[in-house]
């Protein structure tokens, strides 16, 4: 098997960090990747913030929390109390991927990018879609005006990154999702 099958079999959603902050190098390398993703008509609609302030990632947790404790459905506060009380599990790291309106797909190809370079350079990643939630807070505007939102540009996802805390196994793939039309 390659290499690039390798790590796509290895990759998994990691969601405890030890909070050690990966290297310049490694960063760099991620960043890359991720720009390198396809777009439809090569109109590459992102821009890629890396965050790698810890205090402004604590506070967008800490912000998330608030909001999430507020809702009247608490199945996601509960599910992330269980997981430690943390929406971004203790990562030092956050690939924010911004975008133009109504550009998921190719965002989500950008996401991809970033988790496969980060598991081949032996760190944890998690594709989170719950890191909006700070920026659809009241608090929203501060956040977006600290990382230097463009006009324009929304949220699209986030991808957290650092060392695993404790290492995981990939999920098992479910073969019976795919179908062959003859």
């Amino acid at each position: 098997m390659n290499e690039v099958l390798q790590c796509m079999e290895r990759r998994y959603s990691c969601r405890l960090y030890d909070g050690k902050m990966p290297e310049k190098e490694d960063l760099d390398v991620i960043a890359a990747a991720a720009v390198q993703a396809p777009s439809a008509m090569n109109r590459q609609p992102w821009e890629v913030v890396v965050i790698n302030d810890k205090a402004l990632i604590d506070r967008m947790d800490e912000e998330s929390m608030r909001v999430l404790a507020q809702v009247p459905d608490k199945s996601f506060y509960n599910r992330m109390m269980e997981r430690g009380g943390k929406v971004f599990y203790n990562a030092p790291c956050m690939f924010l991927v911004l975008m133009q309106p109504d550009r998921g797909m190719d965002v989500g190809i950008v996401a991809e990018n970033i988790t496969l370079a980060a598991t081949s350079l032996g760190l944890g990643s998690v594709i989170c879609g719950l890191a909006a939630t700070p920026f659809n807070s009241p608090k929203g505007e501060e956040f977006k005006q600290e990382i230097g939102f463009p006009r324009g540009m929304e949220f699209g996802v986030a991808v957290l990154v650092g060392y695993a805390a404790k290492e995981s196994t990939p999920h098992e793939p479910d073969m019976g999702k795919i179908r062959f039309m003859k």
